[in-house]
């Protein structure tokens, strides 16, 4: 890092931050109930996996792309691209007549969360000191939170007195202030991080060909990869379902539904900083096992629940989970790669829920339909629990562990 005194804190990060929790507040009220307005516009169980299966096509290329993009033309740059995609995703959701239509909005919308994710993660940890590096993405991730406790509530309350073209038309508002805000940032702001490349075919080929490598190596690397692809997997075959699942088979209003989203936030906001002092003090593989470990469990309480509490613990379970498990993921990532390239190793490793978890929603829509609406949850438990030993004993990395003259990647230019 350039500057090491430069608090991460400072005003610009602020403003930053502020844009990503105001988008991202618009993204929850929006996605976060996108199976049930689907289901309101006529889509059925299958239907709904179809739809998540098809738009999960555009992050199957464009998340190694918008890294790259990150990388090459800079992180602020790259997310400003992003959002504009964004606004036409919120407008396409908003004035949907069908379900059918919905395919190419969230389609586009995804464009956004393609190019923004993998420059997020990758601006944190440029302003970072590798040793706080997971306490840090711990706070912004506590942060972040916000807007599951704010955005979830709100969605909730308009869809269910008024309409869910109402909730889409106030995240589109929501939303389009947001983009503003990064555009502006785009063009006034410069980081030391900041790039003015070119991006060039053989500069995107050299990047790729050097993180297949790095997979392809048996180490750290490799058993991430297929620690984040079968967690994709178990995730996917019932995540576009959790919604439908609690509504129809556990009796939740859209109100509760949405409130017992806003709480797990909550849970993420107090654990995250807990679960990034983690990661720094004893190793990142320690908090990635116990957080798919504690998935497992969420899933065992959520299958057989009958009233709001229950699902609420398990809920509340899955954001310790995930307060640990994130933090060290992002931290044992961004350790992997020099600075230069943290853009595009962030979406590399993030198009794995496009490549390999491809198929999932549908094939948990089929385990619904043809054996009970409790089996692709029962998969995702049982999945995680293999996930979680296998991170254990792979990803335990020396305390000097990988450091940047230890890496593979060093000397790529």
């Amino acid at each position: 890092m350039n500057n090491k005194n430069k608090s991460i804190f400072s005003p610009t990060l602020k403003l930053f931050m502020g844009a990503m929790i105001l988008a991202n507040i618009s993204s929850m009220m929006s996605f976060g109930y996108i199976s049930l307005y689907l289901a309101d516009l006529g889509a059925g169980v299958s239907d709904i996996g179809t739809v998540f299966t098809i738009t999960s096509l555009v992050p199957l290329v464009l998340q190694i792309v918008g890294g790259w993009l990150s990388d090459s033309i800079g992180r602020l740059k790259t997310i400003a691209i992003g959002s504009v995609a964004g606004v036409i995703g919120a407008i396409g959701l908003w004035l949907a007549p069908s379900w059918e239509w919905t395919i190419l909005a969230i389609g586009i919308g995804s464009i956004s969360m393609a190019l923004v994710g993998p420059s997020f993660s990758s601006f944190i940890a440029d302003q970072t000191e590798e040793e706080n590096r997971g306490k840090v993405f711990g706070i912004t991730q506590s942060l972040y939170q916000v807007v599951g406790v704010v955005g979830p509530p709100v969605g909730g309350y308009i869809a269910q007195n008024y309409s869910y073209k109402s909730m889409y038309f106030v995240s589109m508002l929501l939303y389009s202030v947001a983009a503003i805000v990064r555009i502006w940032m785009a063009n006034s702001l410069k980081f030391n991080t900041e790039n003015n490349e070119k991006p060039t075919v053989q500069s995107f080929k050299k990047s790729i060909k050097t993180l297949v490598g790095l997979i392809l190596s048996g180490g750290v690397v490799t058993w991430m990869f297929l620690a984040d692809g079968t967690s994709d997997i178990a995730i996917r075959l019932s995540d576009s379902l959790s919604t439908i699942f609690q509504q129809e088979i556990g009796g939740q209003s859209i109100q509760e539904i949405g409130l017992l989203t806003s709480i797990q936030a909550v849970v993420m906001m107090i654990f995250n900083i807990p679960g990034g002092w983690l990661s720094d003090k004893f190793g990142e593989r320690v908090g990635i096992s116990i957080g798919f470990f504690l998935f497992a469990t969420c899933f065992f309480i959520f299958i057989p629940a009958t009233e709001f509490w229950q699902y609420a613990l398990a809920w509340i379970i899955s954001g310790i989970g995930a307060s640990l498990l994130m933090p060290a993921y992002e931290s044992l990532i961004s350790k992997m790669v020099p600075e230069k390239m943290r853009g595009i190793a962030f979406g590399f490793f993030r198009s794995t829920l496009g490549i390999i978890s491809f198929p999932a929603p549908l094939i948990g829509a089929a385990l619904w339909e043809r054996y009970s609406p409790q089996t692709p949850f029962l998969f995702t438990a049982y999945m995680m629990i293999v996930v979680g030993i296998v991170s254990w004993f792979k990803l335990n990395i020396p305390k000097n562990g990988i450091g940047q003259s230890e890496s593979p990647l060093d000397g790529v230019s």
